[in-house]
Order: C-alpha cells, then sequence, then structure tokens
C-alpha cells in the first residue's frame, strides 16, 4: 500500500506537466488578457474567436499577433486601440497561436 502511495505521490505532478487542462486559457488570465477580452464573446475587445477567424491561414498571423500584443495596436477594431502588454515575448506567441487555434 505504501508503495502505491509514493508512486501516485510522484506522478501527480507529472501528469499536471504533462496534461494541462486550459493552459492557454490560463495563461491568457494570468497575463490580463481576459480584462478586455473573452474566449468566445465581446468584451472591450474583440474575442479570441474572432480575432482568430480575421487571421487564420494568414502568413505570420501568430508573430503578427504576438507583435500586437507586446507594441499594442491601433485602428484593428474600431476605435479602441490595444495598449501594449507586458508580457514575456514567448507567452505573446504561445498565446497566439491558441487564438489561432481556436
Amino acid at each position: 500500500m505504501k508503495q502505491y502511495a509514493a508512486l501516485i505521490t510522484l506522478a501527480l505532478p507529472l501528469l499536471s506537466v504533462a496534461m494541462p487542462v486550459n493552459a492557454s486559457e490560463d495563461l491568457a488570465k494570468s497575463n490580463k488578457c481576459m480584462m478586455c477580452h473573452k474566449v468566445d464573446a465581446k468584451g472591450m475587445g474583440p474575442s479570441f474567436k474572432e480575432i482568430g477567424a480575421k487571421y487564420k491561414g494568414q502568413d505570420g498571423a501568430a508573430a503578427m499577433l504576438a507583435k500586437s500584443t507586446l507594441e499594442g495596436s491601433k485602428d484593428k477594431w474600431g476605435k479602441m486601440p490595444m495598449p501594449a502588454q507586458k508580457a514575456d515575448p514567448a507567452n505573446a506567441q504561445k498565446l497566439s497561436e491558441w487564438i489561432l487555434s481556436l
């Protein structure tokens, strides 16, 4: 019985790393993206699904979205500008790829 408990104790952290349930949505939440955006409904900014649909299939779309996240943008979705975000560039790229996958 003790052997199984030790095995479970060792395996649980590996499962959480190997199989994140909503890693990208969690990453969006931890970077405060959800203050202005929602996954499938318009908030202060467009939904992530709207963004993904607009740019899906375009060459360089993930890099362009990551750049917009890091440097900000304006006139892409109306008059409301997207302010530059203090995010790790690698995380901005991961978020952009996730958005395009929606």
